[in-house]
């Protein structure tokens, strides 16, 4: 049997890995891509996302929401893949992906000798990136180290039996991950993050702004992506993370997207909160 015949396909959260890819997959068909990901399509595909995916809504206020999120993705992407660049020039050689879904770092970027890079998720999720690896015979730049488990379980065990370090620097990412857990689940995920997290390490964030639930979520799909968000980020997110022993900075979409070339053109509706997009170091 092949991969393709055994392949499960996405359900539930995970899913929505998929529909990132699809986004990425279409950013890279731009001349002014702000990042290259050639195997964003294949995962797309075999979700069976590419080359059609559901039409936008009818409703020109649902279908504004929707191209709004595909634009954070892409800006996202490029935030992170930058705090990943600038954690490997400081010397950082272990990466952990936490909720990896289609995230194909390990293949598309360019790693210093030594680098690990460790992928934290549910079974589900890794198996079918498995197949589509496979099929597409991706080789990873870098020593890629996947762990299967629900990051509401002890993963922290899996990450260390894997071959983690927490003596040694780590740069964390948690991309679209924290929205979909309540909040008690979130601070219980940074807590473990702190705990095994040797002074400068470093760890990029994608928090829900606040009011977001309010404004996708009312009318969302079942199951849809903006259906299963349940938590916000925190009125004052650097203090926040202050209190979990890092030094952070936050960013707005609309301030990152100015940056890469992609300004926001509309005026906020209304004074803009600290944003959504979070850098910090360990102290």
């Amino acid at each position: 049997m092949t991969d393709e015949q055994e392949r499960v396909q996405p359900s539930g959260v995970w899913a929505t890995a998929v529909g990132v890819a699809r986004v990425r997959a279409l950013e890279n068909e731009r001349e002014d891509a702000l990042f290259r990901d050639p195997l964003a399509q294949a995962f797309a595909t075999a979700g069976g996302l590419w080359p059609h995916s559901p039409p936008l809504p009818g409703d020109e206020a649902a279908r504004r929401r929707r191209l709004a999120v595909s634009f954070s993705i892409v800006i996202r992407t490029k935030f992170l893949d930058d705090l990943l660049q600038q954690a490997s020039a400081s010397g950082i050689r272990q990466v952990v992906l936490l909720g990896a879904g289609m995230d194909s770092r390990a293949f598309r970027m360019n790693w210093p000798d030594g680098t690990r890079l460790f992928e934290i998720d549910t079974a589900a999720p890794l198996d079918f990136k498995a197949s589509v690896l496979r099929q597409e015979r991706a080789v990873a730049r870098c020593e890629r180290i996947t762990g299967a488990v629900d990051l509401r379980e002890d993963w922290p065990a899996t990450l260390t039996a894997a071959g983690h370090n927490p003596a040694l620097p780590t740069v964390w990412i948690a991309e679209g991950l924290l929205i979909y857990l309540p909040e008690e689940a979130v601070e219980l995920l940074l807590a473990r993050i702190s705990a095994q997290s040797a002074a400068g390490s470093r760890i990029g964030l994608t928090l829900g702004s606040r009011g977001v639930i309010e404004r996708f979520g009312a009318d969302a799909v079942p199951g849809s992506a903006a259906s299963m968000w349940v938590s916000e980020m925190p009125d004052d997110p650097v203090g926040w993370l202050a209190g979990h022993g890092w030094e952070a900075h936050s960013y707005t979409l609309r301030e990152r997207a100015a940056a890469y070339g992609r300004p926001i053109s509309t005026p906020p509706p209304h004074e803009e909160r600290p944003g959504g997009l979070i850098s910090a170091v360990r102290r």
